[in-house]
């Protein structure tokens, strides 16, 4: 007759437990910090994201922004435009052909159209020369009624204090309608939500 300690019987049951805790956090990981970053800001987004334009240029970096750019959009039945804005040098005239600067805008959009329709998406596409980045964005957003602009970038500097491109910032301060602004890093994106003045709101309503 086999005798059956209580200490061990215990024993089995913690082994079983934790054997089942194992397969359950197999079975049901927990989300990247990315994935939450992203949901977190869906959700405040929801009620804002009407028409959604993401910038790219030499200096502005918004690959990585995509995928929440076409989750949004998809989720409220915004227009999403994606706009390479390629910085004209004063010694140039304004019309002046930068064949690598556009090279370098086209396969920037064929990226992000890519990312767009994966997610099934539609998405316009846009190379604008201008002679500052920030003036062009905030007027296209402008013309566009856009609710949200989207900027990626990565810090000017290895210090997670580090200050934000010039065109950025930029375009925080004067844009009259919402920014969101998401740098990358080890342990997913930082965002940073930019929101105008109430009267400056209205003002780009009307």
């Amino acid at each position: 007759m086999i005798a059956i300690h209580p200490l061990g019987v215990l024993i089995a049951l913690v082994i079983v437990a934790l054997i089942g805790a194992t397969i359950y956090w197999m079975l049901h990981p927990p989300p990247a910090p990315a994935d939450i970053v992203a949901e977190r800001a869906e959700a405040a987004l929801e009620e804002m994201a009407g028409s959604i334009i993401v910038v790219f240029s030499e200096d502005i970096h918004s690959e990585h922004m995509m995928v929440l750019a076409a989750r949004l959009a998809r989720r409220e039945r915004a227009e999403l435009l994606a706009v390479y804005i390629v910085e004209v040098p004063l010694i140039l005239p304004q019309g002046a052909q930068m064949p690598q600067e556009d090279r370098r805008a086209i396969e920037a959009l064929a990226t992000a159209e890519a990312i767009a329709q994966h997610g099934g998406v539609t998405i316009r596409t846009d190379v604008i020369h201008a002679r500052q980045v920030s003036t062009a964005v905030v007027d296209l957003a402008k013309r566009e009624s856009a609710n949200l602009i989207m900027l990626g970038s990565y810090r000017e500097g290895k210090y997670t204090g580090a200050p934000l491109g010039r065109a950025i910032e930029s375009i925080a301060s004067s844009a009259q309608c919402d920014v969101l602004i998401g740098v990358p890093g080890p342990h997913g994106r930082m965002l940073t939500l930019e929101r105008p003045p109430a009267a400056a709101r209205r003002n780009g309503a009307g």
